[in-house]
Formats: C-alpha cells, sequence, structure tokens
C-alpha cells in the first residue's frame, strides 16, 4: 500500500465577469418585459408576477458579489438569459477540455510533473458537455498523458468524489500518478430568469495532482483518509438528460430543465448532515476539532459555510480557518472547496491538518483529510 498525496493544485478562472449590479439590472428588465407581456393575466390572477431584484437582496441571501463567467453577453441580454458559446467541430476541442488544459498545466507545473507522467485522468463535474466520448479521455489525449481516464459526476461534491476514487487507486499502486479535473460551466445550466437563484454560480476549472508521498518533489497535503456519503433527495435536481426528446413536452422551454432547488428544505437538511459527516470522519482518523488548521469548504453560501465551521470547530472560526472565495467567484459547483484550497493553503506548515469537504445534489457530501508534509 502507498501513501496518497495531493502534490500540486491548479485554477482556470474565465476573463469575464458579472457583478451583482449588470446583472440585477438585466434581470430586472427582463422581469419588467414579462410582467408587460403578461399584464392581463396578471391582473386577474393567472400568471404571478415577477419582482425586482437587488444586489443588496443577492449579497445578503449568498454572500456573492460578483461571478466569473465563459459568456456574459448572452446571459445579461434581456431576450436571451443563457449564455452564447460558439459551435465547435468535432475536430476541435470540447470547450470544457480547453478550460481543463489550463488548470492541468497549472497543477501539474506546482507537483513539477510533466502530463506522460500522468497514468489517470478523472475528469470530475456536475454537467458534461457531451455522453460520449468522456471528456477525461479527450482530455488525456490533449495533454498526452498515459493510462486511461473516465468521467464522473456527483454534482457539488463530484471533485472530493474524484479525489477518493483517485486516491485510492494510487494507495493500492494501479496508477502512480493522478489527475482530478472539475471544468464547471454552471452557467449553462443555471436559470438566469428565476430571481431566487438567477444569481447563484459561475464558471471555472479546478484540478489536482494525486500521486505516491514518496514521489513528491516538493511540499504536499498527504490524503490521510477520505469519506463519501449519499442520501438521495429531489430538493436540488436537473431533470434534462439524453431522453428529453423521446416525451411528449421535450422540447418544450420547461424550467425543471435547469437547476431548481428548495433552498430553505436544502439548508435545514444538509446542514446537520454535513456538520456530522466531518465529525464522524474526524473521528474515526482519531482528530479533533482543536487538530485542524484549515476548513476548505463547498463553497454554495456563506451562512451555510458559517454554520458549518461553527459545529465542526464548536466555535466561531477565526479569520482564515474557513476561508471563503464564493464573494469572488460565487458557487462553482464541485470546483469550489478545491478553488478555496488551491488559494489558501501555502501559508500552512509542515504538520498542519485540514479537511476538504464538498456537499449539494444527491444529497452527497465528500470529505477529505489532509497534512501538510
Amino acid at each position: 500500500m502507498f501513501q496518497p498525496a495531493i502534490t500540486g493544485s491548479g485554477v482556470f478562472t474565465p476573463q469575464q465577469v458579472i457583478t451583482n449590479d449588470e446583472l440585477v439590472a438585466a434581470f430586472n428588465a427582463y422581469a419588467t418585459r414579462f410582467n408587460a407581456e403578461h399584464a392581463e393575466a396578471i391582473a386577474v390572477g393567472e400568471v404571478e408576477p415577477m419582482g425586482p431584484s437587488s444586489a443588496e437582496f443577492i449579497l445578503s441571501a449568498s454572500g456573492i458579489e460578483q461571478r466569473y463567467v465563459m459568456d456574459k453577453t448572452g446571459v445579461l441580454d434581456p431576450d436571451r438569459m443563457y449564455p452564447a458559446l460558439r459551435q465547435r467541430s468535432d475536430d476541435e476541442p470540447g470547450i470544457m477540455a480547453e478550460m481543463a488544459l489550463d488548470a492541468c498545466g497549472k497543477a501539474l507545473a506546482a507537483a513539477r510533473r510533466a502530463a506522460e507522467e500522468v497514468d489517470l485522468v478523472i475528469c470530475a463535474a456536475s454537467n458534461h458537455e457531451r455522453a460520449y466520448p468522456a471528456i477525461a479521455i479527450e482530455i488525456q489525449q490533449l495533454l498526452g498523458a498515459g493510462g486511461f481516464a473516465f468521467d464522473m459526476n456527483v454534482a457539488c461534491s463530484s471533485a472530493t468524489f474524484g479525489i477518493q476514487a483517485a486516491a485510492d487507486m494510487v494507495r493500492a499502486g494501479s496508477v502512480r500518478c493522478a489527475l482530478v479535473v472539475n471544468p464547471e460551466i454552471c452557467s449553462g445550466h443555471l436559470e438566469w430568469r428565476d430571481r431566487d437563484c438567477h444569481f447563484i454560480f459561475g464558471d471555472v476549472c479546478t484540478a489536482v495532482v494525486i500521486e505516491r508521498a514518496e514521489d513528491a518533489t516538493g511540499a504536499h497535503f498527504l490524503i490521510h483518509s477520505t469519506r463519501c456519503a449519499t442520501q438521495f433527495s429531489n430538493n436540488i435536481r436537473n431533470n434534462n438528460g439524453f431522453l428529453r426528446r423521446t416525451r411528449p413536452d421535450g422540447v418544450a422551454d420547461r424550467r425543471d430543465m435547469q437547476f431548481m432547488q428548495n433552498g430553505r428544505k436544502v439548508f435545514k437538511e444538509v446542514l446537520p448532515l454535513v456538520s456530522s459527516h466531518i465529525g464522524a470522519h474526524l473521528q474515526d482518523q482519531g482528530w479533533t476539532a482543536a487538530d485542524l488548521r484549515r476548513l476548505w469548504l463547498h463553497q454554495a453560501n456563506k451562512s451555510m459555510n458559517d454554520f458549518i465551521g461553527r459545529k465542526v470547530l464548536g466555535r466561531v472560526p477565526d479569520p482564515g480557518e474557513q476561508p471563503n472565495i464564493l464573494q469572488d467567484y460565487a458557487n462553482t459547483s464541485s470546483a469550489g472547496s478545491i478553488i478555496a484550497f488551491a488559494k489558501h493553503s501555502d501559508d500552512l506548515s509542515p504538520g498542519d491538518k485540514g479537511v476538504i469537504c464538498s456537499f449539494g445534489a444527491g444529497y452527497s457530501v465528500g470529505s477529505v483529510l489532509l497534512e501538510r508534509a
């Protein structure tokens, strides 16, 4: 058996930014137009009027101030309200693979590894731009990596589930060096016309290199333990899929074909699930809350993270103990906790311990216990 370690991480950040003020202006223009077009039905109570959004509401509800996206023009167009991405030929790299190359390149550079030394690529993300061939195999080919590759999807927990899969294979000796990459184009599945969620998501791609600790050539994090759990729930759902056209209303612009969430139920049910998951994982590993120097949590909502931090540590986290990045990136699904890790881990000293934790649709929870070596 071999000791797995994270030896490098990388983040691809899109160039385009949508501020809350920009987003609100577009949404309110759409809402005003909707209310005018449906004025008669609204007057007789057949249609609910759309209320306005505001930057203050968004910040209060989520802690989000802006988000990075692959395309802002389509999102901010009241006649469209979703990204406008160019059509690519089958001979061109897909957009997710293109994002992945950047993040993987940075992770490999941090690990001081060449792509040809990689013998496993896992593309773990909440949405994939096609069913097959696997995005991971395309990334493998573009990088010049060896071995094998596959896609996986566990929604917002995809990254931690991917880390567990890669760490297990490194530990068992079936692979020596793995890349887990998380290209998240969340702007593509967000319903930008829904006031309750139009501000939630952004786009990004993250990657980590996982290999035998004995092969590490620089500072790294030992993966002491991983734990994944799932519990079925409909409270976060997206009904889109390849069977859509087989159904009578499959071509309709249906609300349930985009991101849907019952926020109150999610908040009530997920928070105790995550807090108890982390607590049990620490206990079984022989760790205590006092051992933790850092919590790299899923970046969905500041209030959720603050609650989890207090429950896990038994107190209000000190500044820096539970870094948030969602004010800049918004919710980036599975990539959020990895952004937090990549941007807030270099300051730790050998022996310092921390936990990466993700949670989301499924429900799914994944935790990774790390120690700086």
